[in-house]
């Protein structure tokens, strides 16, 4: 029977992917009418990357993303603290990308309407409930206009988002995302690029900083690019926001002002903020870790299992393996309930230490360990922190995360391609 699953966003439509890969038959069902390229910029890690490279994506990559050459960290005063190289250009096999999130989004859904066939990916279908036994699950699913549909299959995957319906049949009692005093106002710029023109740059501390990479290459006439930047401000968590939502429409005047002061003489922020023709602003929002994330023969996978800060650059990234793993293991174990265990064992510890790590502020705590032992002055920072701690800092989170260049480097492919029923040219 057919895999099942809930949401077309980047996990969903990368599990639908690796099972046409593999040869196994699986639908999408998505709650809107139409998929529209919303969001700003993501990161890829090499991690991921080498997935989709391995589902025939190279070519399109390369033409939607920019090669991440390195992430940088500053001070508030836009002292450099720290700087690693990435992808290609610290010996990986595989680059890292900087693209547009609902560029990304596309590209899958056409590929997947392409492989899979146009009618394998069903809109307007909103999950609301699935019943299982121990030969098949009905997945309830409701039109906009209120028309009921129980589509019938051997498994149920819910990549359906932080807001999951899947996960809240799981556990009913959980109630809304966790804020943790975090808002981000997120928006792109058309501008010149800075320092080398494919540099991640992470600008401040804990409770303000601001984040830009160029997401596209510059114009050859004008020399600008598209610019991705995050602005972000951390407040009380016990005081009240607006609820997140991705294309909530942002104000400058919330935000604008703590920035003011953020010219460098590599950057100037306020600038490059009033460059936006639209600012999307939401609260950073988590949810705990779960015990468990599969009932009988149906699983979580993406933001639905292991929503996480957007920290890092991981959120993506991990869903990309998430549906790699799971494809696999659909394979393996046949289309079970004893697949989806197997593929939480291997995947439900790793993403839940990732959640908690970003919550710790995870590989930019070393801003905030520098605001902190410099009592916010302006001094280098070489005076208040060690070559050595910020490369143990940076060392683990990369080993938490799968991004160790030498493992990621040796490890063979998730899958293999004598497992493949379709192979793509690279």
């Amino acid at each position: 029977m057919t895999i099942l699953i809930a949401g077309a966003g980047i996990a969903g439509l990368t599990l639908a992917l690796t099972c046409h890969q593999l040869g196994l038959p699986a639908r999408i069902f998505e709650r809107s009418k139409s998929l529209q390229p919303l969001g700003v910029g993501i990161n890829l890690q090499p991690n991921c990357v080498r997935e989709l490279f391995d589902l025939g994506l190279q070519a399109e990559l390369e033409k939607l993303g920019l090669r991440t050459s390195q992430v940088a960290y500053f001070t508030k005063y836009g002292q450099p603290i720290w700087s690693e190289l990435r992808g290609l250009h610290a010996g990986n096999n595989w680059p890292q990308y900087s693209i547009h999130r609902g560029e990304l989004q596309s590209l899958l859904y056409r590929i997947a309407a392409d492989r899979l066939g146009a009618d394998a990916i069903v809109t307007d279908a909103a999950l609301v409930e699935c019943k299982t036994d121990a030969a098949d699950v009905c997945a309830v699913f409701q039109s906009a206009g209120g028309v009921v549909r129980c589509e019938k299959g051997s498994v149920l995957i819910g990549a359906d988002g932080i807001h999951s319906a899947l996960r809240r049949q799981f556990y009913p009692e959980e109630g809304a995302p966790i804020w943790g005093g975090a808002v981000l106002w997120r928006g792109t710029s058309v501008a010149r690029p800075f320092l080398d023109g494919t540099t991640m740059a992470m600008i401040g501390h804990e409770f303000q900083k601001f984040v830009s990479y160029p997401i596209s290459t510059p114009n050859p006439a004008s020399g600008a690019a598209m610019i991705n930047w995050i602005a972000e401000l951390k407040f009380a968590p016990d005081r009240s926001w607006r609820k997140e939502d991705w294309n909530r429409a942002g104000n400058p005047d919330d935000f604008l002002p703590a920035f003011e002061s953020w010219q460098f003489d590599w950057l100037d922020v306020p600038q490059l903020i009033g460059k936006s023709r639209e600012v999307l602003e939401y609260p950073m929002v988590d949810r705990d870790p779960l015990p468990q994330w599969s009932f009988g023969r149906a699983t979580l996978i993406g933001d639905a299992a292991h929503a996480m800060y957007p920290i890092g650059s991981n959120g993506a990234s991990q869903a990309i393996i998430d549906a790699r793993i799971l494809g696999l293991s659909l394979k393996q174990n046949g289309r079970t309930g004893a697949a989806l265990a197997h593929y939480e064992t291997l995947r439900r510890p790793p993403t839940n230490a990732i959640v908690v790590a970003n919550r710790g502020n995870g590989p930019d705590q070393i801003m905030q360990l520098v605001e902190q032992r410099s009592g916010g002055e302006k001094v280098d920072p070489k005076l208040v922190i060690s070559r050595e701690e910020l490369q143990d800092h940076a060392s683990h989170y990369k080993s938490l995360t799968g991004l160790s260049i030498d493992a990621l480097n040796a490890r063979p492919p998730i899958i293999d391609p004598a497992l493949a029923a379709h192979s793509y040219q690279k």
